[in-house]
């Protein structure tokens, strides 16, 4: 079956709560989770798209979609948390994707193909699921472990150096801001 109907009374349960122990599904926590499941559900299509135009991009973002259900699981209560290898392992695939890249000189204006704004929607969607995260840690709501929130931190800057690489291989010039 693939609905219990517990939840039908608008809350939910979390890996660690007490039986019988329910919270609300507006509750800040569960909205953190649903942040960080929509950044994982539209890097799977960014992933989906980068295979169908043949870029060798879909190991890079299945590892990212893993790390962040390992981060959902400590967020929900799992005895999970990012690990220092596994952030290491990002930031030595993203200093390889960076050395592939121009160098960047000023903002660019989001759109350069389909593939890359996808990137850029996840991006910013990374951020607000940081910026949700990051709130319940500062109001002592829930803490995670400090290479959780250093991948956080990561992602976004993952997803935008995976649109600025799409474009490059795909050959489109990023256009920065005119500011008129």
């Amino acid at each position: 079956m693939y609905w219990t109907g517990k939840g039908d009374d608008g809350r939910t349960k979390l890996f660690n709560s007490p039986a019988g122990c329910r919270i609300p599904k507006s509750s800040r926590i569960v909205e953190a989770l649903g942040s960080l499941d929509e950044v994982n559900s539209y890097l799977g299509l960014a992933k989906a798209l980068s295979r169908e135009q043949k870029l060798d991009l879909e190991s890079f973002v299945n590892f990212l979609q893993e790390q962040l259900f390992i981060l959902q699981a400590e967020l929900a209560g799992a005895e999970k948390t990012v690990s220092r290898e596994s952030l290491e392992k990002m930031e030595s695939q993203l200093h390889v994707f960076s050395e592939k890249i121009p160098p960047i000189k000023s903002f660019s204006i989001p759109g350069g193909t389909v593939l890359s704004a996808h990137f850029d929607i996840a991006r910013t969607m990374a951020r607000r699921a940081e910026r949700e995260v990051v709130a319940l840690r500062d109001d002592k709501e829930k803490a995670l472990g400090e290479k959780s929130y250093a991948f956080l931190n990561r992602l976004s800057s993952a997803c935008f150096i995976l649109a600025r690489y799409v474009n490059s291989v795909q050959g489109v010039s990023e256009t920065p801001p005119s500011y008129n």
